[in-house]
């Protein structure tokens, strides 16, 4: 049987040619849309202080009735938001948490809560599923929607074309400026801080009376619902205030209780969280660079936020956070970025600014408000006038519909019987019979008077700027009596906060030990009475031990000439049996730089001997090495001509053996003391020759303290110069 190949017919077709497309044209196209949607409809706030998230999750509440009423579960909420914001229930949600009075995120919170919502100075602290909780408008809510159904803002088609939803919300102060907001749009973001609402107001009152009014006068500084102290820079504030961008700190606040050692804190940055201030303390201490801290913990509770923070008994408390707020959040910054929409663009804007638009924004609401009284109070009064002609003959209305024998004709006989309008004839039309007496017809008509005065009142205020700004500097006044509260962040002058705090370093005996092959241990003395025996790496071997304290400063020898200082407190600690720091890793010195010598001093007293192998040797004095900044390094610290071959820290003189090849190839050696050197202040001194050399390939051999040496007299500290080629007669 022969095997038949089944053959495939694969069809081929011809490849499209690519096609051309600029890459500003496909960005105009395709990306500048979804930029722009983000950054109106999304992320930057407008004049009302709402991001549409907001304003779509508070209008809804609004139009549920939780105003006024019992609160509603959160879900029933975020479902029913979700009718404006089709964004899903997580984000609505989130939204809601941020708004309510459990978050404590706002200094006035939008929303009544109740349940478990988290709170916005701790990470960990996670918010109950919406199931859980419940929420209803807040009583502030009343300003943000006073008179939103009188045509105070425009209204828009929602997602679908079902709903009405509005573009603003009237607010009737400037919530921008009360209400933090944050967010990162494409290509901008915006972070506008939160001011104390009567400070605001104030501030609006003044603006009304006089265009040129300082505001700073009245906003002293931002204000944040989590307190802390505000590090206040005059320059740096005036430059928020004009431009809308700049920065400040805020500083947590704190207690100690001497019975129980504890340092309190209760009040922290509104731009950190319990758990990040907790980790950077834990991590440094557990480095070593706060050893006088023995515990942090959180103790928040219902009463409110605590961090608890042990110390030693040892410890300066007022030292010990000045340290703690250099290196921790427990001192943060907060970054302003005053970028909003105002008509649909966005903008930066400062205080003044923003209120001045604010201002513009609630003139047109209150014009809107008017506008629409008036229009009611027009209507009201055309009718009233109609009614006023039937009342000179009540028996003829009466009479008029009684003898109509069709319904649809009663409404033209009466216009025709007393010649009024359609719309007056229907509203006489409506007047039940029992009120077709004599006295309730005298009191409506009675109305007219009142009305007309109502509507001369109305029309007289939309033609004059100064009544409107006198109805809102009314609405400010009745908010901070009703709404207005102290200031919850303390203001605290920067010069106060300039001086460096001193550094509290416990002290405490240590010993040093450098090796051959470049290792270097910091071993507490308490540590080798219970382990004296010191390991060393195979093959190496410790060339230099030096006695210290915990607080004195450290200075590394090289090579190359160079001096590395340190402070022993910063140097890591070693156990005996532990291998030690590589030295170029800690002193970042280059990789062929090998330390030669180590000294410790706390106050630069005494003396540097050095020994050269060209024979000579140079006394320096110490404090020639003391800088006034923290300088890690020091150039040409030793002089450069011969290679060292010892050096010593001295304190009194003292007695060496020098040895050296004679110039018929002896061994010489002989005996010296330091009280016929000459004394440097010039580090890189080369010093004077001790030891006459042969003129070819001659040099010294050893110089070594001398055998059962005992010290002279103190030395002086001359520190006066000497020519580096001055040799001495032994």
């Amino acid at each position: 049987m022969s095997k038949r190949k089944k053959i495939q017919q694969v069809t081929v077709y011809e490849e499209a040619p690519p096609i051309q497309q600029g890459i500003l044209a496909t960005l105009e196209t395709n990306y500048m849309p979804y930029a722009m949607s983000v950054i109106v409809s999304r992320a930057i706030p407008e004049i009302d202080g709402f991001k549409p998230a907001h304003r779509k999750l508070l209008y809804t509440m609004y139009k549920m009735g939780l105003l006024a009423g019992n609160r509603s579960k959160s879900a029933d909420i975020v479902g029913t938001t979700m009718r404006l914001n089709p964004h899903g229930e997580g984000a609505i949600y989130e939204t809601l948490v941020r708004l309510t009075r459990g978050n404590e995120s706002l200094l006035h919170p939008l929303v009544d809560s109740k349940g478990n919502f988290g709170k916005v100075y701790s990470r960990d602290m996670a918010y109950a599923a919406s199931r859980y909780t419940e929420a209803r408008l807040a009583p502030i809510c009343t300003e943000v929607f006073k008179d939103i159904d009188k045509n105070t803002v425009e209204f828009v088609d929602n997602y679908n074309g079902t709903l009405k939803e509005p573009v603003l919300l009237p607010t009737t102060f400037p919530n921008l400026l009360v209400t933090p907001n944050t967010g990162i749009a494409v290509g901008m973001a915006s972070s506008i801080c939160s001011f104390n609402l009567e400070e605001v107001c104030n501030a609006v009152v003044g603006l009304l009376k006089n265009p040129d009014y300082n505001v700073e006068k009245s906003i002293i500084a931002p204000d944040f619902s989590t307190g802390a102290e505000l590090i206040y820079n005059p320059e740096e504030m005036a430059r928020i205030y004009e431009t809308g961008r700049g920065g400040f700190k805020l500083r947590s606040v704190y207690t100690y209780d001497k019975d129980n050692g504890c340092i309190e804190v209760s009040e922290i940055p509104y731009t950190t969280t319990i758990e990040a201030i907790i980790d950077k303390i834990h991590a440094l201490v557990k480095a070593g660079k706060f050893k006088e801290i023995t515990d942090v913990r959180d103790e928040t509770d219902l009463k409110g936020l605590k961090i608890a923070i042990d110390i030693k008994k040892s410890a300066d408390p007022d030292v010990l956070m000045q340290r703690l707020f250099a290196a921790t959040p427990l001192m943060d910054s907060f970054s302003c970025n005053f970028n909003l929409l105002i008509d649909g663009r966005p903008v930066t804007l400062g205080v003044r600014d923003i209120l001045l638009h604010w201002i513009d924004f609630r003139k047109r609401c209150i014009h809107g408000r008017l506008g629409f009284d008036l229009e009611k109070n027009r209507e009201k009064l055309h009718l009233l006038e109609g009614l006023a002609k039937i009342l000179m003959d009540i028996d003829k209305a009466i009479r008029i519909i009684r003898e109509t024998e069709k319904e649809r004709d009663v409404i033209p006989n009466l216009c025709r019987g007393f010649d009024i309008d359609k719309m007056q004839a229907e509203y006489i039309a409506e007047i039940r019979l029992r009120n077709l007496n004599k006295e309730y017809l005298l009191k409506r008509i009675g109305e007219r008077d009142a009305l007309t005065k109502e509507i001369n009142e109305i029309e007289g205020i939309l033609g004059d700027e100064d009544k409107l700004s006198n109805i809102i500097a009314a609405e400010q006044r009745a908010i901070i009596k009703k709404y207005g509260q102290p200031r919850k962040t303390q203001i605290v002058d920067a010069e106060e906060t300039t001086t460096k705090p001193t550094i509290f370093v416990e002290d405490y005996p240590v010993s040093l030990y450098l090796t051959r092959e470049g290792y270097f241990k910091k071993i507490p003395a308490t540590s080798l009475r219970t382990n004296p025996a010191i390991y060393v790496k195979e093959d190496d071997a410790i060339i230099q031990i030096v006695a210290a304290q915990n607080v004195d400063d450290i200075l590394f020898f090289s090579n190359k000439h160079n001096c590395f200082k340190i402070k022993a407190h910063e140097l890591e600690e070693h156990k005996p049996s532990q291998l030690g720091s590589y030295l170029n890793n800690v002193l970042s010195s280059e990789d062929d730089e090998k330390i030669l010598f180590v000294a410790a001093t706390g106050d630069y007293n005494g003396h540097l001997l050095f020994a050269f192998e060209n024979g000579k040797a140079a006394l320096v004095t110490l404090s020639s090495y003391a800088t006034q900044n923290n300088r890690k390094r020091l150039l040409n610290a030793i002089s450069d001509k011969s290679p060292l071959i010892f050096a010593d820290h001295l304190t009194a003189h003292r007695n060496y053996t020098v040895t050296f090849m004679g110039r018929k190839g002896e061994m010489r050696r002989f005996v010296f003391n330091t009280d016929i050197l000459p004394i440097y202040s010039a580090k890189n001194a080369g010093g004077v020759q001790v030891a006459k050399l042969p003129p070819r390939d001659g040099k010294m051999l050893s110089f070594a303290p001398a055998e059962g040496d005992t010290t002279t007299e103190l030395l002086p500290s001359r520190g006066e110069l000497v020519q580096d080629n001055t040799q001495l007669t032994l």
